[in-house]
């Protein structure tokens, strides 16, 4: 077992570079407890928290290691116990707002090179959601790949199919049935070495099922589906790196029951491009897709191209993204205010 194979490459070793020549060692984040982490290195797994330096240089919640980081490390191999340094930079992020009133980044998966967004196709399908996660995915920096589950339940599969493709934007949409072992191979194209997939979606619509085929064993505990309304119980509890046997690395995560934006701006260009392209035709410049004469917008609706709930989903993904910044303007400055506090803290303890 190399590191390599848990993803590390020429960007993450460009980054490690300065480290290593002082005596570091590299690791990624497999699972993360209360300020505790399990860690992926050379030599195997070790439990490692970050030391009181990075704790007191960090600014707030996503400047902490998050499962799939990069991690400088100085291991202590023999008690399989390191302390972290440093987090190396991104490649990549899936992130929302943490739940509650707060107004803080919860980086869900780090460095992803693909986001399998998991819907199934009993009634649990909703587009507006898929929308929401499409949105986040196409901010995170991966690629997303829609895989819909429980085709066998489906008994209007090519009708589904042509809906939830109507708001893909092109984005891979993949059909299966882990039960009739049908539609997989679609998936496996984007299983390759090194490369890091992560399972997102909502509670019981068959990340664990998945993640189980994938790995050939019982990795994730799954419940059967209740017969009232075909909607699996969600069994994942927490976010974890699980190595495939083709060598790929497979993030599987909780259901999530909110799911709040984060810094989607230019995501919502993506997932909205047939909107955002038909409000380029408008006759006025600030549309508001509403009563006004020469909408691009409305008139698509009209023509049965685009639908009245799609431009009410991006009307109020709209709205959200503008109270987030309003809360984030002043999370800054409070921020600022923080900062100025430890360092003058710093500065009279020196004094005395």
């Amino acid at each position: 077992m190399t590191i390599y194979k848990f993803g590390f490459d020429e960007y993450f070793k460009e980054a490690f570079s300065a480290y290593e020549q002082n005596g570091y060692q590299i690791g990624r984040v497999a699972l993360e407890h209360i300020r505790m982490y399990r860690v992926w290195t050379e030599n195997g797994e070790s439990l490692c928290e970050v030391t009181g330096k990075f704790a007191f240089e960090a600014a707030a919640r996503e400047d902490y290691p998050a499962v799939g980081d990069w991690v400088v490390i100085k291991e202590r191999a023999e008690e399989q116990r390191g302390s972290i340094h440093a987090v190396l930079p991104r490649k990549s992020k899936f992130s929302r707002k943490s739940a509650g009133l707060s107004t803080e980044e919860q980086i869900v998966a780090a460095n992803i090179d693909t986001i399998f967004l998991v819907n199934s196709l009993n009634e649990d399908l909703n587009l507006r959601r898929l929308e929401r996660y499409l949105l986040l995915s196409w901010e995170s920096g991966a690629n997303p790949v829609i895989v819909l589950t429980k085709a066998d339940l489906c008994s209007n599969l090519q009708e589904k199919l042509a809906e939830v493709e109507g708001i893909a934007m092109g984005v891979p949409v993949v059909s299966i049935s882990v039960v009739e072992e049908k539609g997989i191979e679609g998936l496996k194209p984007f299983l390759l070495p090194g490369k890091t997939i992560a399972l997102l979606g909502s509670s019981g619509v068959g990340k664990s099922t998945l993640t189980n085929y994938l790995l050939g064993q019982e990795k994730q505990k799954v419940q059967d589906i209740r017969e009232s309304d075909d909607k699996g119980k969600h069994t994942t509890t927490h976010r974890e790196l699980v190595l495939l046997p083709e060598g790929s690395v497979l993030i599987d995560t909780p259901g999530m029951r909110e799911l709040q934006l984060w810094e989607s701006e230019g995501g919502l260009a993506e997932s909205f491009a047939d909107i955002e392209g038909a409000a380029e035709n408008c006759k006025f410049r600030d549309c508001t897709h509403e009563n006004e004469p020469g909408c691009a917008v409305i008139l698509q609706i009209e023509e049965g191209t685009l639908t009245r709930g799609r431009l009410n989903s991006y009307k109020k993904l709209l709205k959200e993204l503008a109270y987030l910044d309003r809360k984030q303007d002043k999370r800054a400055q409070s921020e600022e205010r923080r900062r100025w506090k430890k360092i003058s803290a710093g500065v009279k303890h020196k004094r005395v």
